[in-house]
C-alpha cells in the first residue's frame, strides 16, 4: 500500500492522543441516574434525575465529548485523536452505525452527539468489558449511592 503525501500530512498532523472511559447508569429503568467520565485519569461525575440506562450511558459519551472540547479547545481537537471507551453495547452500536436508534429518547441524544462529533476528525469508540470499565462505573455508583443518602440535592 503506497501512502500518498496528503495521508503523510494527515499522520503527522495528528499527534495527541485522549483517552475516555464512559460509562452511565441508573437504578430502576427509568431510575435515579449518573454518569462517570474519566478522561486521561481524571474523574467526573454528574446525577442526571430520572432517566433509562441507555439514555444515561449516551448523556456520559456526549458529556466527555463535551470536556474533552473545553479542555483541548476546538483547534487542538484537529490533531487529536480521541479515543471513548464504554461498556454498553447497545450505545456502542448506534454510535458506530451497526444499529438502528429505534427509541426517541435516544434518537434525541444521538443527534446531540452526531452534531458535537464534527470537532472530532479522529474520533474512535472501543466497546470494552465491564470489567475494564470499573473507575467510571464507581463514579456513577458513587453518586447514586450519595444521592440515596440525601447527600446529593
Amino acid at each position: 500500500m503506497k501512502i500518498t503525501d496528503s495521508l503523510k500530512n494527515k499522520i503527522n498532523k495528528k499527534i495527541n492522543k485522549i483517552e475516555a472511559f464512559v460509562d452511565g447508569g441508573s437504578r430502576g429503568n427509568p431510575g435515579e441516574a449518573a454518569l462517570g467520565v474519566v478522561i486521561n485519569g481524571k474523574e467526573y461525575g454528574q446525577y442526571l434525575g430520572k432517566r433509562t440506562n441507555n439514555e444515561s450511558e449516551y448523556e456520559a459519551v456526549i458529556f466527555a465529548l463535551k470536556k474533552i472540547k473545553s479542555l483541548l479547545g476546538k483547534e487542538n481537537l484537529k490533531k487529536t485523536e480521541v479515543v471513548i471507551n464504554l461498556d454498553s453495547e447497545l450505545v456502542y452500536k448506534q454510535l458506530t452505525n451497526q444499529y438502528k436508534i429505534l427509541e426517541p429518547e435516544l434518537q434525541k441524544l444521538f443527534m446531540e452527539f452526531w452534531n458535537l462529533k464534527f470537532d472530532f476528525p479522529y474520533l474512535k469508540f472501543n466497546h470494552i468489558p465491564r470489567e475494564k470499565n470499573k473507575r467510571a462505573d464507581k463514579i456513577v455508583n458513587f453518586i447514586l449511592d450519595q444521592k440515596t443518602k440525601g447527600k446529593l440535592l
